[in-house]
């Protein structure tokens, strides 16, 4: 039995300019310049929309419960409903009499648990992570469920008996994010107050893959999710070729009658590489209510609000809470002023009080690095990707030949952020992400890699850190010889090595295929598991909950982890250089990975070549693709990074990244 299962069950400077710091930029045309040697493109005028500000009523809420829960009586499945806010504020907790209370986590096939696999959860946890998931993932240009989580995060893509031997999902990981534990997300505050409705919000068991979860949509704005949690098991949905008729995702979908997601934009509707992704099974004609016919909430009889430790009221009676308008102060994330970055199309994370919460600041780690990062070094770089970021054709946007919108994010080499910036309407889920990546690139570059891991007090981490130097024969492979990016790492956190092929052996960072699972993934989880184990702990009643700081990696000087919200093992990072030498990295997140790829390793490149300080990506020589990999009958070479064919809208440029 694992750990868990034993556990739980009981940016100031110049203005931001997108072309340099002594540039203009106040025009409202969109119109571009090219400079064709570094492919950078500057913007005279805005280049994306932002969201119309609306928001979930209390009115809202109330009839999205009483649809849900009168779906719910009429499958004879009574359940747990939860609605949140497109920033994660947790709006609504209704427990339905004859609830369960809890639900399990699936063992796998091997019936031994590791990690969180067989655990039980508190099922209001469940619900609240599928209604955060199902808001966090979609925005203005893409509706996602938990069942398109599902999908694309499994071994195989799609996930599906005939698909055996295909490559794992395009986000393979991501799952382990919005961790409770994140140092990015903000905390619920049970007494209110100015900064109580700030997002981004943490999630109980970061994204969640089990069917149940949709995003709600007013006016055809993005608003929120609800999740639904009734069956008892906090699963997943292992093949997407058939149909399920799953009831928690029908009273999901009672719930959203009058707060549908546009129907041009919802997963079905985007495919990746060549692979239509799945929204939900559930169908209206096979609904057994007549949601139009839901009662007032207020007459509801079939249950009642109950509170969540650390989600929802706390203290005193618990009562609907209205949401919170994404784009205002008061949600957290808002457009910036001219102070913090001049081009109007730049979004921040703000604290409530109309303080950018990731200004753009100078490297904090002089007694490391030699030449740290400047100031003036971090804003180019995030101008040179925010550059590239609206130049780049989206993956999963719709309408097609929609401009890709991300979150993106510097970090030093102590994994302290030195800025982050958004695009207007990139998902939510992608800053948490965006910061994971940057600080994952960072990390694995570093020569304090393996010394740190063999300091985790955990011997699982350090088991998987001896593995992975073992597998690629090389006892230096931690100690800053190669620069990895995510794409790199994440080959190496595969159930298969090579990724896919069924009958390898699980990469190093992995666990073996009989005992991996998405709630297992090897390193990954097992440098967050006593923080997952702790907070859920917390929620069902324990004294202390997990400190604002992942893993249990030794502080820097500046008092935190070098992954402090975790590590993740998809693509769309790489490590910042000054010459030969490590002093940062740079995380994307938010649109398909081969563009989070090319908009960071692009973005570096073009930083450089604009700044001429040596800074850039890491010299040829030395960057992962150079690790080759010895399997007995074949020798296999890492990758560094993946960029699209003809990523841009404004040129036919096949070919973005070679020869950089």
């Amino acid at each position: 039995m694992s750990l868990g299962r034993r556990l739980i069950g009981a940016v100031v400077g110049c203005a931001f300019l997108l072309s340099s710091c002594g540039g203009g930029g106040g025009s409202s045309t969109t119109a571009t310049s090219t400079d064709t040697s570094t492919g950078t493109s500057t913007p005279t005028g805005n280049n994306f929309t932002a969201p119309a500000q609306e928001a979930l009523t209390t009115a809202d809420v109330g009839r999205i419960l009483s649809q849900a829960a009168t779906e719910a009586t009429a499958r004879g499945m009574p359940s747990v409903i939860a609605v949140s806010d497109r920033v994660g504020n947790i709006l609504a907790v209704y427990n339905m009499t004859g609830a369960r209370p809890t639900a399990t986590i699936p063992l796998p096939a091997t019936g031994t648990g590791l990690d969180v696999q067989g655990a039980t959860i508190p099922a209001g946890g469940g619900a609240i992570a599928k209604a955060v998931t199902a808001a966090y993932l979609s925005s203005s240009g893409n509706a996602f469920t938990t069942r398109t989580a599902s999908q694309i995060v499994q071994q195989h893509f799609p996930p599906a008996p005939t698909t055996v031997g295909l490559e794992s999902g395009p986000l393979f990981g991501v799952q382990f994010s919005q961790l409770p534990c994140s140092d990015l997300s903000s905390r619920y505050i049970a007494t209110g107050g100015s900064a109580a409705l700030i997002g981004p919000k943490r999630s109980p068991l970061g994204l969640s893959a089990d069917p149940g979860g949709i995003p709600l949509y007013k006016n055809g704005v993005l608003v929120g999710g609800i999740g639904v949690m009734g069956d008892g098991v906090y699963g997943l949905d292992a093949n997407t070729l058939d149909v399920d008729v799953d009831n928690e995702e029908y009273i999901a979908l009672a719930g959203t009658s009058g707060f549908q997601a546009p129907e041009g934009i919802t997963a079905d509707k985007i495919t990746v590489d060549g692979t239509t992704l799945r929204f939900i099974d559930a169908v209206a004609s096979g609904l057994k209510s007549n949601p139009a016919q839901a009662p007032a909430f207020a007459s509801l009889t079939s249950g009642q609000l109950v509170s969540v430790r650390g989600y929802f009221a706390e203290t005193g009676t618990p009562a609907l809470v209205a949401g919170q308008a994404y784009g205002t102060e008061a949600s957290g994330i808002r457009a910036s002023t001219a102070a913090e970055f001049s081009n109007r199309d730049a979004f921040v994370l703000s604290d409530g009080a109309g303080n950018d919460r990731f200004p753009v600041i100078g490297a904090t780690d002089a007694g490391d690095v030699a030449q740290p990062l400047t100031q003036t070094e971090v804003r180019t770089i995030l101008e040179e990707a925010f550059t590239i970021m609206t130049r780049a054709r989206g993956q999963i946007r719709r309408p097609l030949d929609s401009r890709a919108q991300v979150s993106i994010t510097v970090v030093d080499t102590r994994g302290n952020s030195l800025g982050l910036v958004r695009s207007p309407d990139a998902p939510i889920f992608g800053t948490d992400v965006a910061l994971q990546k940057a600080r994952t690139a960072a990390f694995f570059s570093s020569a304090k890699a393996g010394t740190d891991l063999a300091a985790d007090p955990s011997a699982d981490v350090r088991g998987l850190a001896a593995a992975e130097r073992a597998f690629l024969g090389d006892q230096s492979s931690q100690l800053g010889k190669f620069a990895y990016t995510d794409r790199a790492h994440g080959l190496v956190s595969r159930p298969y090595f090579p990724d896919g092929e069924v009958g390898r052996p699980n990469g190093p960072f992995s666990r073996p295929i009989a005992q991996w699972s998405p709630f297992s993934t090897g390193l990954q989880t097992a440098l967050i598991l006593n923080n997952l184990v702790a907070h859920l702990g917390y929620v069902q009643g324990a004294a202390t909950d997990t400190p604002q700081r992942c893993t249990n990696l030794p502080v820097t000087p500046s008092g935190k982890s070098r992954l402090a919200n975790g590590i993740q093992i998809f693509p769309g990072s790489v490590p910042i250089y000054r010459g030969s030498t490590l002093i940062g990295g740079i995380g994307v997140s938010g649109d398909g990975i081969d563009q989070d790829d090319m908009i960071s390793f692009l973005g570096l490149n073009n930083a450089g070549a604009k700044l001429n300080t040596g800074v850039g990506n890491a010299p040829a020589a030395i960057r992962s693709d150079q690790v080759v990999v010895a399997l007995g009958d074949k020798s296999v070479r890492l990758r560094y990074v993946g960029c699209p064919f003809a990523p841009f809208l404004d040129s036919s440029d096949q070919d973005a990244c070679g020869g950089k």
